[in-house]
């Protein structure tokens, strides 16, 4: 356990230290592969395989899939998003593999630098900052090593070096450590959902099959039959305060928001609440319509007894007497996503409507079943949220460390 008073409160002497330039430590290697599969290169990387403020390279294509990707990375390298730099994208690669024209390849020449440092380096803000700096372009700016490699800071001798690693290693596993729990905890909870409220298990089956198996019990009702469909409505954009009656906006659906509302991002002024429509207790707002099939029918539940309105472009289902905790979880399950993804329709725009959400069929439970199920849910996804504040603040105790170090 870290003493975060402590890490914040920080200090270090540098009176020993000397000022370097980052060209100095670090080379970019250049080199090039003609025929990966016959030189068994297996991974791909392009800027969507590096995650913003991660340093660890976490996902890759198959080499199976087509490319025209030939620059080589190796195992212990970092991969550094040149294009559009303030998306800060720089992994340290696991492995070795191809990766696209709009990634820098960055290797610690160890002579001078120890190698496990280069991702601590180049994951600090001030680093970034440097980069931004240098970027040219207009909607897709990007920076050349030749400008990073000016960038400047002070760096210990390679003992004090390896002592620096040793603490920011400590606090990075701290944070891996809870990521790994945190995602663990996340999957567990998606597979007792759809146990929870149909006991089915999926391995092997399909949502059909389940319904299927839920039928011939006489265990399903169709949601026509535990509630009625609202529209929202009005709401702009431009109505949109500071501080107000509480709303949710459609889009929020698909990023504040979700399985229950937690806390409002939107206000808006009484008047513009006139013609808006006022939530009850236990509704649930389903998005309308998304980009793609998976996007549409994403829901939260209102379970707070505050005054608050729902705009356009959200639909709400209205329970007659149903847990709300309960509804925000069955209908974010695969059960009830995959049957709105099939009544999907649209082209650019993908839409659901609420004849649809009307004949999705449900498991039928009472409601003392309801509330024994959220109860058991919510134990879950209370120690996931735990967990994400905990990690949210190892990473910012991290952050804070290489911005007073580097």
């Amino acid at each position: 356990m870290f003493d975060m008073e402590a890490i914040k409160n920080f200090s270090i002497d540098k009176s020993d230290w000397q000022k370097v330039k980052f060209g100095d430590l670090v080379f970019e290697p250049k080199e090039t592969v003609k025929d990966p599969v016959a030189e068994g290169i297996e991974h791909i990387v392009g800027l969507e395989h590096i995650d913003s403020e991660d340093m660890h390279l976490r996902r890759s294509a198959s080499i199976e899939k087509s490319t025209t990707f030939t620059k080589k990375f190796s195992k212990g390298d970092v991969l550094f998003g040149r294009r559009r730099a303030y998306l800060k994208k720089a992994a340290k690669a696991g492995f070795e593999g191809i990766c696209s024209g709009d990634i820098t390849v960055m290797r610690a020449r160890e002579e001078l630098l120890l190698p496990e440092l280069l991702p601590f380096i180049v994951n600090n803000n001030s680093f970034f900052d440097h980069a931004i700096t240098h970027s040219a372009g207009g909607l897709s700016p990007r920076v050349k090593f030749k400008d990073l490699a000016n960038f400047e800071f002070f760096l210990p001798s390679k003992t004090g070096q390896h002592k620096l690693f040793l603490l920011l290693e400590k606090l990075d596993k701290s944070l891996q450590d809870e990521l790994s729990l945190k995602q663990k905890l996340s999957s567990n909870l998606e597979a007792q959902i759809e146990y929870q409220i149909h006991g089915e298990n999926l391995n092997g089956k399909t949502i059909n099959q389940v319904i299927n198996c839920l039928s011939s019990k006489k265990e399903i009702i169709k949601l026509q039959e535990l509630g009625e469909i609202i529209k929202g409505k009005g709401i702009a954009k431009s109505e949109v305060i500071e501080s107000g009656i509480p709303c949710v906006r459609y889009g929020e659906l698909y990023t504040k928001h979700h399985r229950i509302i937690k806390k409002f991002h939107s206000f808006i002024s009484s008047k513009s609440s006139e013609k808006a429509v006022k939530l009850k207790v236990n509704d649930i707002l389903f998005a309308g319509s998304g980009e793609t099939i998976t996007e549409i029918g994403k829901s939260a539940a209102f379970i707070e007894k505050v005054e608050a309105y729902a705009g356009s472009d959200i639909l709400i289902f209205r329970p007659k007497d149903m847990d709300g905790t309960y509804l925000g979880y069955l209908m974010n399950s695969q059960l009830v996503r995959h049957q709105l993804n099939k009544f999907g329709t649209g082209a650019t725009v993908m839409h659901v409507y609420g004849s649809d959400i009307q004949k999705v069929v449900v498991p039928y439970r009472n409601k003392d079943k309801q509330i024994q199920i959220a109860n058991t849910l919510e134990r879950i996804a209370n120690n996931i949220r735990l967990l994400e504040i905990k990690a949210h603040n190892t990473k910012e105790l991290l952050t804070s460390l290489l911005s007073k170090v580097f």
